[in-house]
């Protein structure tokens, strides 16, 4: 069963003074079975980003549908769309978005305080998925007292206390180091594991090669995409690395026939 389905997307993009059009998106088509890994790569410029806001309801797109549990975003009001995203979407971000002046604790159930639930509900939803990520002897501290991968994974937490159809990730070990990437990308397989829906954009081959597919955009469209299958995790990334080398040679090759 498709959690999400973007139906020929297209996006143009206006200049400050309405005199140019830039296409962001040309026409991207795809779907995202539920309890899907999938991991979205491409150069800077790519589109990736564009279509990260465009399934967080926060752009809409000049053409096309997305459809998030058959809701289809692009109809929704400004209203409808704040709280359609505090409800459906969890939101992991490259530079934690953590509020200093809050504890951990406080930072994971606030997505719960702005929805008006109890403390004891909040509690409840709060310490399994603590646990799971091993931060609930750190709960009382704040965020200048952990590191930096304490923070994304109490991010993850955060994300994770409304149980959201899809987890977006942009980025999510662009500010961890080796060590810390790799502990967080095991707790987020573990966790799509348990059927949550995971959808990131990376530039990291090896965070790409935990994901069950990677796609690459390229000039705003999906250019290609791999399968895990039955690929061991290396193997994986032996073809994801394959695939960035041809992308790369392309763009090389169209950057020598304008010179």
């Amino acid at each position: 069963m498709s959690v999400l389905e973007v139906n020929h997307v297209k996006k143009v993009y206006k200049t400050r003074f309405g005199g140019n059009e830039v296409t962001a998106l040309k026409d991207v088509h795809f779907s995202v079975e539920s309890g899907e890994f999938v991991a979205i790569m491409g150069e800077s410029g790519s589109g990736k980003t564009t279509l990260l806001n465009i399934l967080a309801a926060l752009d809409k797109p000049t053409n096309g549908k997305v459809l998030i549990d058959g809701k289809d975003l692009t109809e929704l009001k400004d209203s409808e769309r704040a709280l359609f995203r505090r409800s459906n979407l969890g939101f992991i971000f490259q530079d934690f978005n953590l509020l200093d002046n809050f504890s951990l604790e406080d930072n994971i159930i606030l997505p719960l305080v702005l929805a008006g639930k109890k403390y004891d509900y909040m509690q409840e939803k709060m310490m399994p998925i603590a646990k799971t990520l091993e931060i609930e002897e750190l709960l009382k501290k704040y965020p200048y007292e952990v590191s930096g991968g304490q923070k994304q994974r109490v991010a993850v937490a955060r994300a994770l206390i409304t149980e959201p159809s899809i987890l977006l990730a942009d980025e999510p070990t662009g500010a961890l180091d080796s060590k810390a990437s790799t502990n967080l990308l095991k707790q987020l397989r573990n966790i799509n594991k348990t059927g949550q829906t995971i959808l990131m954009v990376t530039h990291s081959n090896v965070a790409a090669s935990y994901a069950d597919r990677v796609m690459f955009i390229k000039d705003g469209e999906v250019f290609h995409q791999i399968y895990k299958g039955g690929l061991s995790r290396s193997e994986m990334l032996d073809k994801i690395c394959d695939s960035v080398t041809v992308l790369m040679r392309g763009e090389k090759e169209n950057e020598s026939q304008v010179d």
